[in-house]
């Protein structure tokens, strides 16, 4: 049997979630003595068209199930309506499927993620000052409903004031060039969260960089290594990290389900970790 998994773009936390569905591919194969394989194929760039033109030739290959993150709820619906056409099962990860359509989604709550990073960075700036918000790539559902969870958090707040919001497209370059000029226009920003894995990374970079290390607070996402090394250094205070690995297992678990005729539920939540200095201590 085979999967094609498609991811947002090439990026390190889904190179973490590719790792989890060859180690599911392989329990499979092992379990089941049929070989079973995961085609990864990651777009360059998070763009729509190009990630749909992959997942259309994904489709020409006749594979016995799609697993995919998706750029654009909109802008994916008509593709992954091909492969319904098709009869080619999907499952989605990281991601929510498109309105109407009967697709199991893997992943972590994306409303209380960003939610608990809201609420921390509120309570590290006293519920008082200045905050930005990194946006990611914002037709990305998960990346659109953090967003809307972190303004709810903060809108709770009067002294809280969101004053810029920047777009990295899940770039940490792109994330650390528009964080150093978010700061340099508002030199009294007091913190800042994010709605990617990519943005927190470049945000530490532009606080550190900008010598603002102590002075603008940040609660990140995610567990990349970067990430990991700015809270270890005291740069980020902490992170609301989702699992990839264990995303990108579960949803080779379930699209291998659906490929063999069974019913696989509507969510499966792989939960949340908070990621301190002292966790990473231990």
């Amino acid at each position: 049997m085979r999967f094609v998994m498609i991811p947002k773009a090439v990026h390190p936390w889904f190179d973490k979630a590719n790792n989890g569905a060859q180690s599911a591919a392989q329990l499979l194969s092992k379990a089941t003595g049929r070989t079973i394989t995961v085609e990864y194929r990651a777009p360059q760039t998070a763009d729509v068209s190009t990630q749909n033109d992959i997942i259309e030739r994904a489709i020409a290959t006749h594979p016995d199930g799609l697993i995919l993150d998706l750029l654009d709820e909109k802008g994916n619906r008509s593709t992954m309506q091909e492969a319904v056409d098709e009869k080619i099962p999907m499952t989605v990860f990281d991601s929510l499927p498109p309105e109407g359509m009967d697709i199991t989604a893997v992943g972590a709550d994306f409303c209380e993620q960003g939610t608990l990073a809201a609420e921390r960075l509120a309570k590290l700036i006293d519920h008082k000052g200045e905050v930005a918000i990194m946006m990611g790539v914002p037709t990305a559902p998960n990346h659109a409903l953090r967003a809307r969870c972190e303004l709810k958090v903060f809108a709770k707040y009067p002294d809280i004031k969101v004053v810029a919001t920047g777009i990295d497209n899940d770039s940490i370059e792109t994330a650390q060039k528009q964080a150093s000029a978010i700061m340099q226009a508002h030199p009294n920003l007091g913190g800042w969260v994010a709605c990617d894995a990519a943005g927190p990374v470049g945000i530490g970079q532009a606080i550190r960089e900008s010598d603002k290390v102590g002075k603008v607070k940040e609660v990140g996402l995610d567990n990349l290594s970067d990430m990991l090394q700015l809270i270890k250094d005291g740069v980020v205070d902490s992170s609301a990290s989702s699992r990839p690995e264990m995303q990108g297992y579960w949803a080779v678990i379930a699209a291998w389900q659906k490929a063999m005729g069974q019913q696989t539920p509507k969510n499966i939540d792989t939960g949340i970790d908070i990621i301190t200095k002292a966790t990473l201590s231990k």
